[in-house]
């Protein structure tokens, strides 16, 4: 579905590092400013390591992933695995294998038989099918396709609900700054205690050790909302 209100942002494009953090164990992430074209001291540490890091930092540093993704809104006319998303506006999330068929069927070679149809709730409208398969141990979604089958018959009126139901992709994450990167590069990979001079200071009692903390970061800010991730 098309983002009338900024067409642009159709299709949000996005850079995420996400790893099992050294500190709790647990799985943490982060948008990426590198979106934005700024400065991200992930990215930045994540470089440094590999190109004058010892052997045991770089091996450590291939926890660290960065993923590439997209945000898209759409239409549900079928999910077999969850009927109760039929008629309503979800967002997809999908990485390069996916985005590829469809910017071919927006300007590339399927261009001419699908365009801006892809976009249309009429009769004219075509419906992308999503297909997983196994490739060995990963899923590959390479069969994935376009196809005038299933056409819908809204109401003008149901279009335009539809349409104006879209959400702002834009705002689905939390960009953290750059120091609360770097808080959750020291925490969660050095496995650093980032507490302030000040809270040390209230923290301690005569000679008693300063205890050590982490915290989960979750830069997710409605991630609930994301129903279908391939």
């Amino acid at each position: 579905l098309p983002f009338a209100k900024d067409p642009k942002n159709t299709f949000f494009h996005y850079f995420n590092h996400g790893w099992v953090s050294f500190a709790t164990g647990q799985y943490v992430q982060s948008l990426s400013p590198m979106t934005f074209g700024e400065r991200d001291p992930i990215a930045e540490e994540r470089f440094r390591i590999l190109r004058t890091g010892s052997e045991d930092e770089k091996e450590k540093v291939k926890a660290i992933k960065r993923l590439e993704k997209y945000l898209v809104n759409v239409y549900v006319i079928d999910d077999p695995t969850n009927p109760d998303n039929n008629g309503k506006v979800k967002m997809l999330r999908y990485g390069k294998q996916v985005h590829k068929i469809i910017m071919e069927a927006i300007e590339g070679e399927d261009a001419e038989e699908f365009g801006p149809r892809i976009f249309d709730l009429g009769a004219n409208g075509v419906s992308f099918k999503i297909k997983c398969e196994n490739q060995g141990e990963y899923p590959t979604y390479v069969s994935s396709r376009f196809t005038s089958a299933g056409k819908l018959n809204l109401s003008d009126d149901e279009q335009k609900k539809i349409y104006d139901s879209v959400f702002d992709l834009t705002k689905v994450y939390t960009l953290k700054s750059y120091d609360d990167l770097k808080q959750m590069l020291d925490e969660h990979f050095y496995v650093k205690d980032t507490k302030s001079e000040t809270e040390m200071k209230n923290d301690s009692y005569d000679s008693a050790p300063i205890p050590t903390f982490t915290k989960q970061v979750d830069s997710v800010k409605v991630e609930s909302s994301i129903d279908y991730d391939i």
